[in-house]
């Protein structure tokens, strides 16, 4: 198969402003079959520069080696430790999957394309693509929105909650994945499609049509998979820290009644449970809040017209959402203490920090070792 504006062995080593380049647009570098799934506005752009076309290929290439790796050593040691398998902490491998699977099939094709800096795996795969990011990213995000919620329901209600059961958390997980799909479908269906993104190695929803009926669905999915679970987290972690800070207070006050500095040990008496539990939603929801909102920002762009997009402009939605694979092991997992004890058990290179003593109480995930007073799980 012939590439336009390529030799028999690969990429040329032309630069954009040269003669030739000034001939050339960013459409003119895809295969004649992807040509009607371009979009018109991407006619007016030069061939990106090489350098953007490796520096986004060698990026991702660690990204993707990375994420892999770390997400595969969640998945294994929760489900290998039986201490673990606990019915929120399904939450943490269900999410650890999603992450594992939006690099394992987005990865590798992207670092492949932007070898041959455009789209040559053809219309169907392109359509693949685009249906895996958007299954795999709405469950990652809707995942840590029952994390979210797992947490709330521990922390705030305590007691009067309904304690989380397997057969509970496997429910939701099952939501989380049908409701995903159904979105995922819905473009394949005649609402909005499924096109090559500017830079042209990757492929997503059409942002650029300017019937009202295809921006309809992005605005909508916009609502469902980035400000709804983004309130939802927020709501979350607002009443959590109210909760923890309100127990926290009843510690102090009980002390003072007892004439003593403090209820808690001395090895806790460094940071206030409050400040601790801050620090884990501030990080959760900035990371969170870093990962989507460039793709939300080139989306809503695209639909609402109030910038212009170019093809580098592209890059950074890919670059910033692939990134969330990385750092979401460390946040939901890592940081958990008993999976720190599992993980320098079985890979004791691989262990992070000091071994946690004791049977520290985590709070869903585990991220927050806060000492409340919780209902046990069935």
């Amino acid at each position: 198969m012939a590439f336009n504006g390529y030799n028999n062995y690969g990429p040329q080593t032309w630069q954009v402003g040269s003669p030739r380049a000034g001939n050339m647009t960013v459409v003119d570098m895809v295969t004649d079959d992807m040509r009607h799934l371009i979009d018109k506005h991407w006619y007016q752009f030069p061939p990106m520069n090489p350098l953007w076309h490796s520096f986004l290929g060698f990026a991702l290439a660690i990204f993707c080696t990375i994420a892999l790796l770390g997400n595969l050593c969640v998945i294994y040691i929760f489900a290998k430790t039986k201490s673990l398998r606990t019915p929120s902490n399904l939450f943490v491998i269900n999410l650890a999957v999603s992450d594992f699977m939006i690099m394992f099939s987005m990865g590798p094709p992207m670092v492949i394309n932007c070898y041959y800096e455009t789209w040559v795996f053809g219309p169907l795969a392109c359509q693949i693509y685009g249906m895996c990011g958007s299954l795999f990213g709405c469950s990652s995000i809707w995942t840590m929105t029952m994390i979210a919620f797992d947490r709330y329901n521990v922390i705030v209600k305590g007691i009067s909650g309904k304690p989380l059961t397997h057969g509970g958390a496997i429910l939701r997980i099952f939501f989380v994945w049908t409701a995903s799909l159904i979105w995922t479908i819905i473009p394949l269906l005649g609402w909005n499609r499924y096109t090559p993104e500017g830079n042209m190695t990757a492929c997503g929803t059409d942002y650029l049509s300017k019937d009202i009926f295809s921006r309809g669905y992005v605005f909508i999915y916009a609502i469902w998979c980035y400000f709804l679970p983004l309130f939802l987290i927020i709501y979350s972690y607002y009443f959590i820290l109210k909760a923890v800070s309100a127990h926290e207070k009843n510690m102090r006050e009980q002390a003072k009644k007892m004439n003593v500095a403090s209820l808690r040990s001395s090895e806790n008496q460094s940071q206030s449970t409050e400040c601790k539990l801050a620090k884990v939603a501030l990080m959760t929801i900035s990371l969170w809040f870093m990962a989507w909102t460039p793709y939300l920002i080139i989306n809503f762009a695209g639909i609402f017209e109030f910038a212009t997009l170019s093809p580098i402009s592209t890059i950074w939605g890919s670059v910033f959402a692939k990134a969330n694979a990385i750092y979401n092991p460390i946040v939901y997992g890592i940081s958990h203490p008993k999976y720190r004890v599992a993980l320098l058990k079985t890979f004791p290179s691989l262990a992070c920090g000091d071994k946690p003593e004791g049977d520290t109480a985590s709070q869903a995930s585990g991220v927050t070792a806060v000492q409340l007073d919780e209902k046990p799980s069935a």
